[in-house]
């Protein structure tokens, strides 16, 4: 067959696309563009905005466009939340967040349109279903998902409903992954969950995500290591002393904010407060020198006022985040928040655009401090004519003259900066 699929959301949906993407190669199917003539069509939802609900609504719509005798499915957490409304589409194939490859064995055998339906109790999952690590080969940094489900439940977020409970990948399949990974010669490993700070909560013993990444750097070698995002929490003087030790580790760390306003987090359910989230800023910045700091930021969220948001911009100002992925509130039906007084959209977006402004300063000021120094690049894609970029350390992005650079690692000294990339210059 030839098969399509289409991925929205977070790296633990690329995670579990790739992961169908080599079953299907191995059973000798045909991988194809979206937009191209295909048998059947696969589209990996996800719901975590209202935004990201009416994507995965035009792609299902789309693909019935694109082949109206093929085979539509779809997975993942808009799915998982919206069952009724994807079977009001029409589609021939219905999944959920779960049973990967079960979803892929009723895709492959389907000799007639009619509409099947794969979608468990979330809520109710004890395990974790291991998937095939890495990807296709032409790709450069593989990713290694680790954790899944989310027990915190904050007011604004349906994805606990979505994944379910935490559940955790056992050291020995994690260390056997990263293996096989930088054996088939990926540079980079990308360590994915839905709240990977969770991880062995649900394993028996006491470890910790800090004794998972100790065991994974070992079996990754000289194949760097790069974290998802983390809760603040994480961030202790053990598990920084412990993390500067990991020389293939990347001083890159995505700390989730959402909010700079106690008020707002305390409103949202989060389990920390500025004082606490700003602690962990200092030790990254303690034992990681040049480190970048990324973070997201919710604008909006009911009951904000504009003092309120006021002291977010203090706050991330005061943090310097070296990235800032900003977005409007978004109502999700089924959480506690969407029972909130909600504020009007303008207001939402107005102050995302605030926001944004101040997180462009903050990027635009963390490039320049990056100037003169020498990175060791990954390059992954040809840029503009005699120019390849790809990622430093730091995760900011480079691009500098050559060719044939794809999956290289060369030492890149900055030589400036033009909108949000890094110029540089290969080093000897």
């Amino acid at each position: 067959m030839r098969i399509a699929i289409y991925t929205l959301g977070c790296k633990v949906n690329q995670y579990e696309t790739q992961a169908m993407e080599q079953e299907l190669t191995a059973r000798g199917h045909e991988l194809v563009d979206f937009e191209q003539a295909a048998d059947a069509y696969i589209i990996n939802t996800c719901s975590v905005t209202a935004v990201s609900d009416k994507k995965s609504r035009q792609m299902i719509r789309r693909a019935r466009k694109l082949n109206p005798d093929a085979i539509v499915a779809a997975c993942g957490c808009y799915v998982q939340t919206h069952t009724d409304e994807v079977l009001e589409l029409g589609i021939d194939l219905v999944g959920g967040t779960g049973q990967r490859m079960e979803f892929l064995r009723q895709l492959l055998t389907a000799a007639e349109k009619k509409t099947r339906v794969l979608v468990d109790d979330a809520l109710h999952r004890h395990e974790f279903e291991i998937l095939p690590a890495g990807g296709q080969m032409s790709r450069t940094r593989a990713m290694l998902k680790v954790e899944d489900g989310c027990r915190n439940f904050c007011t604004y977020c349906i994805i606990p409903f979505a994944r379910g409970p935490v559940r955790s990948l056992p050291i020995s399949e994690a260390v056997a992954q990263t293996g096989q990974l930088a054996a088939e010669g990926y540079q980079e490993v990308v360590i994915t969950g839905i709240e990977i700070s969770s991880w062995g909560q649900d394993l028996d013993g006491e470890k910790s995500l800090m004794d998972l990444l100790e065991a994974v750097s070992a079996a990754a070698g000289e194949m760097r290591l790069r974290l998802g995002s983390l809760e603040p929490r994480t961030i202790t003087e053990d598990f920084c002393r412990r993390a500067a030790k990991l020389t293939n580790l990347c001083p890159h760390f995505h700390l989730s904010l959402q909010s700079g306003c106690d008020e707002t987090l305390r409103r949202m359910n989060r389990r920390y407060d500025t004082e606490r989230f700003y602690k962990s800023v200092t030790l990254l910045r303690e034992f990681f020198p040049g480190v970048a700091i990324t973070t997201d930021l919710i604008t909006g969220f009911p009951g904000e006022t504009e003092e309120e948001f006021q002291k977010t911009l203090d706050f991330i100002r005061r943090c310097e985040f070296a990235q800032i992925h900003v977005f409007p509130y978004s109502v999700r039906p089924g959480t506690r928040a969407a029972a909130m007084e909600q504020l009007p959209k303008s207001v939402k977006e107005e102050r995302a655009a605030r926001a944004g402004e101040v997180a462009a300063q903050l990027h635009e000021q963390y490039l320049q401090s990056c100037v003169g120094q020498v990175y060791p690049v990954l390059f992954e894609q040809p840029g503009r004519e005699g120019e390849f970029t790809g990622h430093a350390p730091n995760y900011m992005e480079v691009t500098a003259p050559g060719e044939d650079l794809h999956n290289c690692l060369r030492p890149v000294r900055i030589i400036g900066v033009k909108g949000t990339i890094l110029k540089g210059e290969i080093q000897p």
